[in-house]
């Protein structure tokens, strides 16, 4: 791992020097200001445009299960629950009608994973509200769940998911009883651990002949190297393995699996979508939103993927909106650390266009 740091730190330096006097003050140039990041850590739910004005219909209850672990296993690392994949899951659906309640495998307080790189003004605003977090400071225990009461249960990522998900009683039995009587049932990154283990009346395992999709071997094993002894398995051969027809997505990229009522998204990036098919699932059109500038920096990620370097460039002409720059640039720094140094080359280039259209 060191020598692909290297190589990609002499790379870079290379690279800026070819693109003609850049340096460290035009990477220092993604990077918000300290002002900058106060305002948007100071965000509350009022000063979110689309949260101000929430669908009025009571129109049911979803369930979002967070995990209560708090260590990737022996290895000591730190884990938890995904801020990012919680809040912004939970605004949708507050905002489009439902009533959300948070449980856990050991009720009260879970673990969290904040992830200041990735978090905007919706994870901010969730964290400065008092309703959420009491919700998410008092979480309900998942044994005294009544799967009847809800419309949907989504499940959250998060390592720790992995551990304590995939043989928890309680949560077995919700899948089946949600799927089993026509109602949703949705995951995402590692939350579709909750998905593992379950069998169904009939005797199938859940996943059988599902469409579906989680946080990838290779997604995991790019950040965990030694993830096989870390987990108690990797999430994707595991669905396969109980005959899910498992789709594996771009490297940290949306991608978004419907399956009739089961949906199932790939990784953070995954949530927006993610969430608001839920709400269509249920039923409903969901509200609209400002797309984020993180969602825009995805979408032309996944248009360079597909169609190649000039049309991303095209895309940029074509779609002047605000974009996260210093998103681009890390996948520059992935496809580097995965020696596709052409690749890394377009994702720099495009990253100084960006940055040129601001």
């Amino acid at each position: 791992m060191l020598k692909k740091i290297l190589i990609t730190t002499v790379t870079i330096v290379i690279l800026l020097v070819a693109l003609g006097g850049l340096s460290i003050n035009w990477l220092k140039g993604f990077i918000p200001s300290s002002a900058e990041m106060a305002i948007v850590k100071a965000s509350q739910k009022q000063d979110v445009p689309y949260l101000q004005h929430p669908v009025l219909e009571n129109r049911g209850k979803i369930l979002a299960v967070v995990t209560s672990v708090d260590k990737m296993g022996t290895s000591g690392k730190n884990t938890g629950y995904e801020l990012t994949e919680l809040a912004r899951a939970y605004w949708v659906f507050q905002t489009n009608g439902f009533e959300v309640d948070i449980a856990s495998t050991k009720g009260g307080t879970p673990p969290i994973v904040l992830d200041d790189d990735d978090m905007r003004e919706y994870d901010y605003a969730f964290l400065n509200d008092p309703e959420a977090q009491a919700k998410v400071t008092n979480t309900l225990l998942i044994d005294d769940i009544n799967p009847a009461d809800y419309e949907a249960v989504y499940f959250v990522g998060g390592k720790g998911a992995m551990f304590d998900f995939p043989d928890n009683a309680a949560i077995k039995n919700i899948v089946k009883y949600l799927y089993q009587n026509g109602k949703i049932v949705s995951a995402v990154c590692h939350g579709p651990a909750a998905l593992v283990n379950v069998k169904l009346d009939n005797g199938q395992w859940f996943a059988a002949n599902k469409n579906m999709s989680a946080f990838t071997n290779e997604e995991e094993l790019f950040l965990i190297p030694d993830a096989e002894t870390v987990f108690p398995f990797l999430l994707q051969d595991k669905l396969s393995e109980q005959g899910s027809n498992f789709k594996a997505g771009d490297l940290y990229l949306e991608q978004v699996i419907q399956d009739g009522q089961v949906l199932t998204g790939q990784n953070p990036w995954s949530v927006w979508k993610l969430s608001e098919d839920i709400i269509r699932a249920l039923g409903y059109t969901p509200k609209v939103r400002v797309i984020t500038p993180e969602e825009n920096s995805v979408t032309l990620l996944a248009v360079y993927k597909e169609l190649g370097y000039k049309q991303a460039k095209q895309h940029i002409q074509n779609h002047p909106v605000d974009y996260q720059e210093m998103l681009v640039l890390v996948h520059a720094v992935i496809a580097f650390m995965n020696f596709e140094l052409s690749q890394g080359t377009d994702l720099l280039f495009l990253t100084d266009s960006l940055k040129a259209e601001v």
